[in-house]
């Protein structure tokens, strides 16, 4: 029952700052653009938009920018700036079309945009949804550990009783089922991993600043989660790991010579695995947000046609997105739980030993 308030609550607030939203609102010269709607609440941004008042003004969160111009040097000041992209600031502007639409460009006094020299180190949603994650882990391990050495005896309580039965779930269920006596040795990474998917995309369906970021939506965090465990992978591959690649025990030699058909497949599946790791877990994250958003446009779409359509449409509407909202917490640890068995398998077969 908790779970579905607090899945109603989500469903109403996104609904209102969408109706509250001047850049959404359906009227006789524009029907509502579905597509900004939900790609301008799952990207990345500068500034952490909440709604727009009737009389056009943007309630938003500002964050920092920070950038360094080969031309220009550093640069550190407010995305408030921008006013929500429609001004630039000291010859940077936030690009509306184009291959860098949405990012930050540096242009010349004659209008003219540089295509390089520009480095971007700005606090964005992403950005800070990770630094809510990192902070949210950091203190409630320590915690955790804190109670787990002064009541040792006793049953857990509070964020123990939480947090240990999910880490003996990763350290038996994943780690040692899929990587053996060398387990401990990689524990530390997929705890962390773990419990930062699990977190990052739990705090993403809470649409109050901080929270409400899409993290493992965006394609660059889980491009990153997945080279680490690409790194960790190559780098502690024994021999055994290398030789099955290059040459593959019990494949026929017609399939390596002359032409090294298993060595290219092999090979190329060494550099695809982290990428599929990658776009699952950020095409699983973004489809739920997109589902939940859809329905809800369903009520501002049929709304334009007839405002009683609209009415009777909404309750459907928020059903169907209070379910998606609840599904969404399942998913939330299921994508968690798959990256870390795929990154725990991973490292399970480059320190196999030969039998």
């Amino acid at each position: 029952m908790r779970a579905f308030l607090i899945s109603l609550f989500t469903v109403f607030f996104v609904f209102a700052s969408i109706a509250a939203d001047d850049k959404h609102k359906v009227s006789e010269e524009k029907e509502l653009d579905v597509k900004e709607v939900i790609v301008g609440h799952i990207v990345n941004d500068y500034s952490w938009h909440i709604l727009t008042t009737p009389e056009g003004q943007h309630v938003s969160i500002p964050l920092p920018v920070i950038l360094y111009s080969k031309r220009s040097g550093f640069h550190v000041f407010m995305s408030s700036k921008f006013h929500h992209g429609h001004a630039s600031y000291k010859n940077f502007k936030i690009a509306e079309e184009g291959a860098n639409a949405g990012k930050i460009v540096e242009f010349n006094e004659q209008g003219e945009i540089y295509e390089a020299g520009l480095v971007d180190l700005s606090i964005t949603k992403v950005v800070v949804g990770i630094f809510v994650a990192a902070i949210a882990i950091l203190l409630i391990f320590l915690g955790a550990a804190k109670r787990a050495k002064y009541s040792s005896k006793n049953a857990p309580r509070g964020v123990l009783a939480f947090v240990e039965p999910l880490i003996l779930f990763v350290k038996e269920e994943i780690a040692e089922s899929a990587i053996g006596k060398k387990s401990n040795h990689f524990l530390p990474y997929l705890l962390t991993v773990f419990f930062f998917i699990f977190l990052a995309n739990l705090f993403g369906l809470i649409p109050i600043p901080p929270f409400g970021a899409n993290v493992t939506g965006n394609i660059s965090v889980t491009a990153s989660l997945a080279f680490v465990t690409f790194s960790i992978t190559t780098i502690k591959g024994n021999r055994n790991y290398w030789k099955h690649i290059f040459n593959t025990p019990g494949v026929p030699w017609w399939l390596k010579v002359p032409i090294p058909l298993m060595p290219i497949v092999e090979v190329v599946g060494v550099f695809t695995k982290p990428i599929v790791l990658a776009i699952r877990l950020f095409a699983n994250m973004t489809a739920g947000h997109i589902v939940m958003l859809a329905f809800i446009s369903l009520i501002f779409i049929f709304g334009a046609i007839a405002p009683g359509i609209g009415l009777a449409v909404s309750p459907v509407s928020i059903l169907f997105s209070v379910f998606m909202i609840i599904l969404d917490i399942l998913v939330a640890f299921i994508q968690a739980f798959v990256f870390t068995l795929l990154s725990a398998i991973y490292f399970g077969m480059a320190v196999e030993e030969h039998h």
